[in-house]
């Protein structure tokens, strides 16, 4: 055997033990970690803003926030709106699940504040506490979304392309019935002048197709041909049984 794969063997259950035990710790640190959803991200401010104001509260670990659909941020831009990256919400973790309670509890239905002159100073706070859920149930929650997402683009196209290709075959009947269209009516007008008499009837002979669709009579013609009446038992308890 040689000295390397000694080497290996002697290191490699050491090496086992020390990823087990750093792999159990970091369990633990997950445990003991809150999620807070920010159900809404006012304009201009981004995780780095959100970071900044949140972590004078309690130490964070992680933010993630969601960018605003494609659709929505066109028809701001074109409604003279912020023109910048603007995320519709996001996910706040904070290192101890006692510090994400108090504060989803002391800010949620409240006004940010801050400077007067800020973007957001009159904007609510949007948060709410995620029992039981942690960071990784976040990210596969985002990840089925994006899935999702995906998959609804993807039959989107397909659709817009059945439809392309279907205009696109119509157009080209369309101008293939127009060139025959033509090419009868220079063939009819050659025989015109040569004094021939055309097989093809012309377009003032051609039968006109008419579609008929049964139709139901209006409603308001029928109600207005019936008369309202009172019943007998109504006149009688009116008039006393006369």
């Amino acid at each position: 055997m040689d000295e390397k794969d000694l080497e290996i063997e002697e290191t490699s259950p050491g090496d086992e033990a020390v990823r087990k035990v750093k792999k159990k710790k970091k369990k633990v640190n997950a445990e003991k970690r809150g999620v807070c959803h920010v159900s809404r991200v006012p304009p201009r401010m981004d995780h780095v803003k959100l970071r900044q104001v949140l972590s004078q509260l309690g130490e964070i670990q992680r933010i993630y926030l969601v960018p605003e659909a494609a659709a929505a941020q066109m028809n701001r831009k074109r409604a003279g709106g912020f023109r910048g990256q603007a995320f519709s919400e996001g996910w706040v973790e904070f290192t101890k699940k006692s510090v994400a309670k108090r504060v989803a509890n002391m800010l949620n239905g409240q006004q940010m504040g801050g400077r007067k002159r800020s973007s957001f100073y009159y904007d609510i706070w949007n948060v709410k506490y995620l029992s039981k859920i942690k960071w990784d149930d976040v990210t596969e929650e985002i990840a089925q979304r994006h899935a999702v997402r995906e998959q609804k683009l993807a039959l989107e196209l397909s659709a817009a392309k059945r439809e392309r290709d279907f205009y696109l075959t119509q157009v080209d009947k369309s101008r293939a019935l127009s060139s025959i269209e033509e090419r009868m009516k220079k063939k009819q007008k050659v025989q015109q002048e040569s004094g021939v008499i055309s097989d093809f009837p012309s377009d003032e002979f051609a039968p006109k197709v008419i579609r008929q669709f049964p139709q139901k009579k209006p409603v308001a013609d029928q109600a207005g041909k019936i008369k309202p009446s009172l019943s007998k038992d109504i006149l009688a308890g009116v008039f006393g049984g006369q």
